[in-house]
């Protein structure tokens, strides 16, 4: 059972935790690898894995990480959405790092094309699937931030071996915008978000990085996207104004 909040939130404390380089990499890495084992993330994060021990303990602690053991390994996950959320919100008002190398040049321009968002698409190609499940009325608005299937949606998506009514009866958000950091508009998160990522991994319409979060789209992709949803992740996205009423 969780306790009651009675007063107000420390988010000092949570600030205190992400004000260390090392911490932050631990996170992003976890946010796109679940179940990530402590020795993967001490690299990643450039450390020893004495000083990982102590980073992961102190998220674990805060709540932000959990920990199962499987075998030897101990595996780390996000605790929940919410702490995604938080982190993707964060990278929209931060400072970016200073480009220093080709490495880093590529790597950014990777994020920034295609990226895993906790468990859905973003970057431009995931911005751009947003815009064309719009378009196409694949979905549309219920809200300012909610959006809801239509039937030529629920169509498409069914046959596109998705369940909706599935989704519908999960217990978090069915279909929600998450501002995109990089491209500063939204992307689709929610259930419906990461089921379509899945769907993309598992068709093999999109590669994960060893490396960081970063997706790339296979030609098998280009493909599947300009079929099913109407748009070629290879072209630049052209920013249009739209306005969509909730029966629209």
């Amino acid at each position: 059972m969780t306790s009651e909040r009675t007063g107000d939130v420390d988010i000092a404390a949570i600030g205190s935790l992400l004000g260390d380089r090392a911490r932050v990499a631990i996170l992003t890495r976890v946010l796109s690898r679940p179940e990530s084992p402590a020795g993967e993330l001490a690299r990643c994060a450039g450390i020893a894995p004495s000083t990982a021990a102590s980073h992961l303990q102190k998220l674990v602690d805060a709540g932000l990480l959990s920990v199962t053991r499987k075998g030897r390994l101990r595996l780390y996950r996000i605790t929940s959405v919410e702490v995604a959320h938080a982190m993707e919100a964060l990278a929209v008002i931060a400072p970016t790092i200073p480009v220093r190398s080709f490495r880093q040049a590529r790597d950014a321009a990777a994020l920034r094309e295609a990226r895993s968002c906790y468990d859905h698409l973003a970057g431009r190609v995931g911005v751009t699937l947003h815009d064309a499940l719009l378009d196409q009325r694949v979905i549309r608005r219920s809200s300012e931030r909610d959006y809801e299937i239509t039937e030529k949606g629920s169509d498409l998506l069914s046959a596109f071996d998705i369940d909706v009514e599935a989704l519908r009866s999960t217990h978090r958000m069915f279909a929600r915008a998450c501002l995109d950091w990089s491209e500063r508009t939204p992307h689709l998160a929610g259930a419906l978000g990461a089921a379509l990522l899945e769907q993309f991994l598992e068709r093999s319409w999109v590669e994960r990085s060893d490396e960081n979060r970063s997706l790339s789209v296979t030609a098998a992709g280009r493909e599947g996207f300009r079929t099913w949803f109407r748009f070629d992740p290879a072209q630049d996205r052209t920013p249009a104004v739209r306005a969509v009423s909730p029966s629209g």
